[in-house]
């Protein structure tokens, strides 16, 4: 059978007006989200965009309830340049946690959001070269 789900197109955040910049300036610091193209919607947003892909999609309608009233409990992305990131989030002044996967060759960082959310950064160190944990 073939699957329904091939992947995780983006997510979206509402927010209040005066918190969309400083969203949108942690996701570029952070993850190195890039701010593009995005249609005349009613309220005022941004789409980031990570390899052309829009991945998360800010939507300044009113803060919604917390992450964690509905749930959820974090977003993981795929990520690559383990040691770059370390140094970005620390250059950048981005708290994290650290969390080897037992037994698998994942490696992943946690860090939030200024709304809160969880954010997961996933690693294959397979694909790291020169890149320890």
């Amino acid at each position: 059978m073939n699957a329904l789900v091939h992947g995780l197109h983006h997510f979206t955040l509402r927010c209040d007006a005066e918190d969309l910049d400083g969203l949108r300036d942690f996701y570029v610091r952070a993850l190195g989200l890039v701010p593009g193209a995005r249609p005349d919607l009613r309220f005022a947003g941004c789409w980031l965009y990570a390899a052309g892909q829009p991945v998360v999609h800010l939507y300044a309608s009113g803060r919604a309830a917390s992450p964690e009233a509905v749930a959820l409990d974090h977003i993981a992305f795929r990520a690559s340049g383990l040691a770059a990131t370390r140094r970005r989030l620390d250059a950048e002044g981005i708290g994290y946690t650290e969390a080897p996967v037992p037994g698998w060759t994942l490696h992943q960082l946690f860090i939030r959001d200024p709304l809160g959310l969880k954010l997961e950064l996933t690693f294959d160190l397979a694909d790291e070269a020169g890149d320890a944990p």
